[in-house]
């Protein structure tokens, strides 16, 4: 085998299924099903499908298939550990080279997750994860909590160069693949060593480019723990 393809994608699609998406979840499998169809293979697929319960499960390229039923088959109910969800996918995922790609499918409510707000900023800027909320409206949507909700989905994407989604109905999914299927293809792979060993604590990045009209995004910074 040759060296690692720093291109290459890993997938995690963490697929909120509590009870506050019971009038949305229909479309939330419909949007994660059509997501599926359309990307490229991953080299590794992970979901998390996340209630009360947390459920994990890893998929090769050979074996997605069986994912569409599981996906059509989930059904709403309970509380949403949303937080708890992204921290234990984060603790999963491997080190080898490439892209680190999570879809996340939910209306942005928490409810029970142990892990704070703090803390899941701090994983995520810890790790080398690009996120993007797919974010769904529903009662929850139009709450001050939802609100905010929906302003912390938007942090977690700008702090890892994601970029959030809200959907409203059907008609909207394939517009949204088609930007994040564009993105994904139009992504490039960049890395530097810094002259000395970072400290610990965290590092702002900037990539700026010179073409006209273009813009980047990507990962605010990095962050160096404190040594165990």
């Amino acid at each position: 085998e040759g060296a690692p393809d720093p291109t290459a994608i890993d997938l995690g699609m963490l697929f909120d299924t509590s009870g506050s998406m019971v009038e949305v979840l229909r479309l939330s499998q419909n949007a994660a099903s059509q997501f599926l169809e359309s990307i490229p293979r991953a080299r590794e697929l992970t979901t998390v499908f996340f209630d009360s319960d947390i459920r994990l499960s890893r998929f090769n390229s050979e074996s997605q298939q069986g994912l569409f039923d599981r996906l059509q088959k989930a059904q709403s109910g309970g509380d949403t550990l949303l937080y708890d969800s992204i921290a234990v996918y984060l603790s999963r995922i491997s080190d080898d080279a490439g892209r680190k790609i999570v879809v996340l499918f939910t209306d942005g409510e928490d409810s029970k997750s142990l892990v704070t707000i703090s803390e899941l900023k701090n994983l995520v800027r810890s790790s080398t994860v690009t996120i993007y909320p797919i974010v769904f409206g529903g009662k929850y949507s139009s709450t001050n909590a939802g609100l905010a909700a929906r302003a912390l989905m938007r942090e977690l994407a700008e702090l890892t160069g994601g970029e959030v989604f809200s959907p409203r109905n059907f008609r909207d999914l394939s517009g949204i693949y088609d930007g994040l299927l564009d993105e994904l293809a139009a992504q490039y792979v960049i890395g530097y060593i810094p002259k000395e060993d970072p400290v610990e604590g965290e590092h702002r990045l900037r990539v700026e480019v010179d073409r006209p009209g273009a813009k980047s995004r990507h990962r605010r910074g990095y962050r160096v723990p404190a040594p165990t």
